[in-house]
């Protein structure tokens, strides 16, 4: 089998969600940091790769793959063991919610990209995009918390962890790295703390990624 190979940047939201993806499916790959800081992946060599200019892409089977959702769920349905979703319908609609509030309601709106525009050619002091980030991170968690409450075990969903983990321990990592406070989330930090000590997603944290690179 050919080597996979995971284009990404240690703190990206996203990126983090492919490691601990892939290392949830046993599977070993190769990193190559595109550093969002120098604008790397702005560049034509990674835009080759994706035109959109984002991290994650995974080279992997053959194939050029983008959206950390849809890599994920491409790994679930060709290495389906142990899976990351449930197999019931309706327990895989919710799972699929909860994951999408996260990736598609409260990330976009605190990307490093959107922060950068607020700043820049918008001319938003420290303090309220500070604010903007706050607000709209705040205002999905509260959201998340009542959704996934009723049907919440030691993970997000049951007592394995699914799509909604993979979604939710990145998302609380710059929840906290930005001081957005998250008392008030009971299930959320419930499923963040036994995520964060299952071995899949230690080894994926930013921190430990960036430990490592500093080995190499």
């Amino acid at each position: 089998m050919d080597r996979i190979v995971l284009h990404d940047y240690f703190r990206s939201s996203a990126s983090y969600r492919v490691r601990i993806a892939l290392n949830l499916k046993g599977l070993a790959y190769e990193r190559r940091e595109v550093n969002l800081a120098d604008g790397a992946q702005k560049g034509a060599a990674f835009r080759s790769l994706n035109p959109q200019g984002f991290v994650p892409c995974l080279e992997i089977d053959g194939l050029k793959l983008t959206q950390s959702l849809s890599i994920a769920v491409y790994l679930d349905q060709t290495r389906p063991d142990p899976p990351l979703m449930p197999r019931d319908q309706a327990d895989g609609a919710h799972v699929r919610a909860l994951a999408l509030t996260v990736a598609c309601d409260i990330h976009p709106l605190n990307n490093l990209r959107v922060l950068k525009y607020l700043q820049g050619p918008l001319g938003i002091a420290e303090d309220a995009k500070d604010g903007w980030y706050r607000h709209w991170v705040s205002e999905g968690l509260a959201a998340l918390e009542a959704m996934a409450a009723p049907r919440a075990g030691a993970f997000l969903f049951g007592d394995s962890p699914t799509l909604a983990d993979v979604c939710l321990v990145p998302q609380l990592y710059n929840a906290r790295r930005f001081s957005v406070p998250i008392s008030a989330y009971p299930t959320l930090r419930r499923a963040d703390e036994t995520a964060s000590a299952h071995p899949a997603f230690a080894a994926a944290h930013p921190d430990r990624v960036a430990q490592e690179d500093l080995v190499k």
